[in-house]
């Protein structure tokens, strides 16, 4: 019975513990929606510092310009966002919370596979036909890919209040049309490498004259 109650003590003691140490670490809200929750060690020289989680020899530094605010675990923010038209920041501090907020909602929800499909399709279809400018249809859905339209799909959305906010809708925008492009560059490569792998390899010799138009 004893050793059950010390087994018991020693188990509560060490949730304590580690949840003081949580407690005790501060909260980076990065401009690009990412959050690093970190003891900061130093706010000098332009940049806020920690002591790096994966290798506690090491510090990793944020630039100001990279932060939009830092809430201590003692209670106080320090925002490092302003509003500045002579930096390029037009947003309120409000707006580009909600901006960012809008970022991180499209980067964790956002998956763009339409993109990666039509653009490996075409470049698989130029491709084996043998089209020496085939690189130009599938490039060029990937340009057209990040104009079009955004559909913001509810489930992705973190708050619902959110969709109301313009700040938001841009920032979500602005991923989703980033992850478009990459997605169209990834499938149009893949399609364009196989579509000519199979055009050299096994249907330039087969293919009717009038189709090859040619590499």
């Amino acid at each position: 019975m004893f050793m059950i109650r010390s087994l018991f003590f020693t188990l509560i003691l060490f949730v304590f513990a580690f949840s003081s140490k949580a407690q005790n670490k501060d909260t980076i809200l990065l401009m690009n929606g990412n959050t690093v929750v970190e003891k900061v060690t130093d706010t000098l020289i332009g940049a806020v510092t920690i002591v790096n989680p994966a290798n506690t020899l090491e510090k990793l530094h944020y630039e100001y310009d990279e932060i939009y605010c830092v809430k201590y675990a003692a209670g106080f923010t320090d925002y490092y966002y302003s509003q500045d038209t002579m930096k390029g920041n037009y947003f309120t501090r409000d707006e580009m919370l909600y901006y960012i907020y809008g970022e991180r909602d499209a980067r964790k929800g956002f998956k763009a596979p339409g993109s990666m499909i039509g653009a490996g399709i075409l470049g698989l279809a130029t491709g084996g036909l043998g089209i020496f400018f085939a690189p130009v249809f599938p490039y060029g859905y990937m340009a057209l890919s990040g104009i079009t339209k955004v559909k913001i799909k509810h489930k992705t959305i973190s708050n619902p209040n959110y969709i109301d906010q313009d700040a938001y809708i841009l920032g979500y925008e602005r991923v989703s049309r980033s992850r478009r492009r990459i997605k169209a560059l990834i499938g149009g490569t893949i399609g364009l490498a196989a579509g000519y792998g199979l055009y050299f390899g096994l249907l330039k010799q087969n293919l009717p004259e009038t189709l090859k138009l040619r590499f």
